[in-house]
């Protein structure tokens, strides 16, 4: 995730076909809540609330266009009797942090019961080591069993105690077939004199710095001094050779589509929903990066509700939904990875091409091939300068 300019903003929008769905409500808590959801939701109360409050990005459910609705929560609440007051008002991890660390720091609840971040900045570690997540009631949770394996034992969330995940996305390389020959690897993207100038990188330090230190041999898992020099090294002396356009979010993918670009670092989910047959991504040779979209439970939210939500959306049927829309009905998916097994399967029947879709449901190969970048790393101020210098030149 960049904080400048998030990949769903754009990539989702032109899915939409330019129809941005618009959630009323920012977020009401800046100034604390004494709701009796909040109020009651760590008491251990099995009872479902009136109402579930959901914080999610943009764009980031399934959709009915014509309807302005999403199906799988009228679903929910019509088989729980919950209504999810949903809002889409994360534009990025560090302005929501900002919203929401002022009520938080205070004790105050924000008047969510569920909000999603991002595994590869800084921000969802720092909610749990500063004690502003509820653990899961994992009792309410039994379709928990369904997370796939990569997933299970993230190092923010080792047990998976405050997170599950709600989408995902691998980072690697796209390029265009009309105007280089295949890049597959994070040499050639950095070193190709072929390239030079015609290539961007992602301004996400988790996402640019897990590609190119598999490609050093390092582990992006464990990050080190020595591993983070040579790795930003390796970028510095692309970016003074000029072999580096520029640094972008998901800005790219505009151009790579028109062809202004012959190459980029870049987000499976965006090329996914481009639909360019000229355009083509792969995971590095040496292997990439995966980042993921969690669910949370901030401070004061309603536990319970919020852990029976989490169970429903891992229903395989459900998250089949979520992913892939319903074409028969003209709802629209995600299209990002689904992190639910059987999901897959449940869409062979119903839309086959997005359950054959590895940029949805990646290969084994793929999924062991990427990488989730050191948490720690991610809030190594030392790290977090030098990069900052680095992308804004």
């Amino acid at each position: 995730m960049t904080d400048a300019l998030n990949r769903r903003e754009l990539l989702r929008r032109a899915a939409a076909g330019g129809a941005l769905l618009t959630v009323p409500g920012v977020l009401a808590a800046c100034g604390g809540s004494s709701s009796k959801s909040a109020a009651t939701s760590a008491s251990g109360d099995k009872t479902l609330a009136k109402t579930l409050r959901f914080s999610n990005w943009t764009l980031y459910i399934d959709t009915n266009n014509k309807k302005k609705t999403h199906p799988s929560l009228a679903q929910f609440q019509k088989k729980y009797g919950t209504h999810v007051q949903y809002t889409e008002d994360i534009n990025d991890n560090a302005s929501y942090f900002g919203k929401i660390q002022g009520p938080l720091s205070r004790g105050q609840s924000i008047d969510r019961d569920i909000v999603v971040l991002t595994d590869n900045d800084r921000y969802l570690s720092l909610m749990i080591k500063k004690g502003w997540a509820e653990k899961l009631d994992k009792s309410a949770i039994p379709n928990m069993k369904n997370l796939v394996d990569v997933q299970l034992h993230p190092g923010f969330d080792p047990n998976r105690d405050y997170s599950l995940p709600w989408q995902s996305g691998m980072t690697g390389i796209a390029y265009n077939d009309k105007l280089t020959d295949p890049v597959l690897s994070i040499d050639d993207l950095l070193s190709n004199p072929k390239l030079k100038g015609k290539i961007t990188v992602l301004n996400s330090m988790g996402d640019a710095l897990t590609c190119v230190m598999l490609a050093n041999g390092d582990d992006p898992t464990k990050v080190t001094d020595a591993s983070f020099n040579k790795a930003f090294d390796r970028i510095k002396k692309a970016v003074d050779s000029k072999q580096i356009r520029q640094f972008t979010g998901n800005d790219y993918a505009p151009s790579l589509a028109k062809g202004d670009l012959a190459a980029a670092m870049s987000w499976s989910g965006d090329i996914a929903q481009i639909g360019n047959t000229h355009i083509h991504w792969n995971v590095p040779a040496a292997g990439g990066a995966l980042w993921t979209d969690n669910m949370l439970i901030p401070k004061g939210g309603n536990i319970y509700t919020a852990s029976v939500y989490m169970n429903y959306v891992y229903d395989p049927k459900v998250a089949a939904l979520i992913e892939g829309g319903n074409p028969k009905t003209g709802d629209t998916g995600v299209y990002y990875i689904c992190p639910v097994k059987g999901a897959r399967e449940a869409l062979l029947a119903s839309d086959p091409a997005i359950a054959k879709n590895v940029l949805i449901f990646p290969t084994k190969k793929m999924l062991d091939s990427v990488k989730i970048f050191d948490s720690n790393a991610l809030n190594n101020q030392k790290y977090l300068t030098a990069w900052q210098n680095l992308v804004s030149g």
